[in-house]
């Protein structure tokens, strides 16, 4: 692939290459560069950062916007970078990786096991500058216009000051217009306390639907739900680094008996 005086930008998302969010990204990065998206042929949502192992994926050219290079892969989110990365880019980095914009928001805990920020993150595991945008609206009708601003924005941010080493950006829109603007937040702390509602089938044996409550337990007022609440958009940077540095000091001083 020829390196384009444009910036060359990466989309993909989880929730399936003709979602309408998407589209709306796409309209977006198609002002600011050179798009090439790679996408799930059906929706990947929950799917965090798996990989496919031990079965073939699928990966075919596509027509669906024009002038638009677009790829349909069998696998998941993540699956879509790698193969953008080695098969269609064939190692020569994109200027940037954006990923989304998911229906349904991915602030706080979410982050862990959302497939749209997993693929931002594979995105940033290759040196890519990479975000990844969710709207708080589940629906196939969900309206994207009033995030459009924002996310040309943040990209041409990226694009123009690049991010910390092993960084990349958690981007989450309150639905509906009228937004307050930017606030660069940290995760809050929360957790889904979860149920399983189990039924029985034609077949007498139990299944199980998962289901579950937000928990918050945190009233910062600097944190991305706090944003959210308010009518922010909130930008949390994110790292892939899962190290508990603040541990360490605590665990050098256990004594080992073996």
């Amino acid at each position: 692939m020829k390196k384009s005086t444009k910036p060359t930008i990466l989309v993909v998302n989880d929730d399936g290459i003709t979602a309408p969010g998407i589209k709306a990204l796409i309209d977006v990065m198609k002002d600011l560069g050179r798009v090439v998206v790679v996408a799930p042929d059906s929706p990947q949502s929950g799917m965090g950062h798996a990989i496919t192992i031990g079965k073939p994926l699928r990966f075919d050219k596509v027509d669906i916007y024009e002038g638009v290079e677009m790829y349909r892969c069998s696998g998941t989110p993540v699956d879509c970078v790698k193969l953008a990365v080695n098969s269609v880019f064939k190692g020569e980095k994109p200027d940037l990786c954006v990923s989304g914009i998911n229906h349904g928001l991915n602030n706080s805990i979410n982050v862990l096991y959302s497939g749209t920020m997993s693929a931002a993150v594979e995105g940033a595991i290759e040196s890519i500058p990479s975000i990844g945008f969710s709207l708080d609206d589940f629906t196939l009708q969900a309206d994207f216009s009033h995030c459009k601003k924002y996310v040309r924005e943040l990209a041409m941010q990226v694009l123009e000051n690049g991010l910390p080493a092993a960084t990349l950006l958690n981007v989450n829109f309150p639905a509906g217009g009228d937004l307050k603007g930017i606030k660069i937040c940290r995760q809050a702390n929360a957790k889904w306390a979860e149920e399983f509602d189990e039924r029985i089938d034609p077949h007498k044996r139990p299944y199980y639907w998962l289901t579950g409550v937000f928990q918050l337990n945190d009233a910062g007022e600097d944190t991305d739900v706090w944003a959210l609440e308010h009518n922010y958009v909130s930008v949390v940077p994110v790292q892939f680094d899962m190290t508990a540095y603040h541990a360490m000091p605590i665990l050098n001083n256990w004594t080992f008996n073996v």
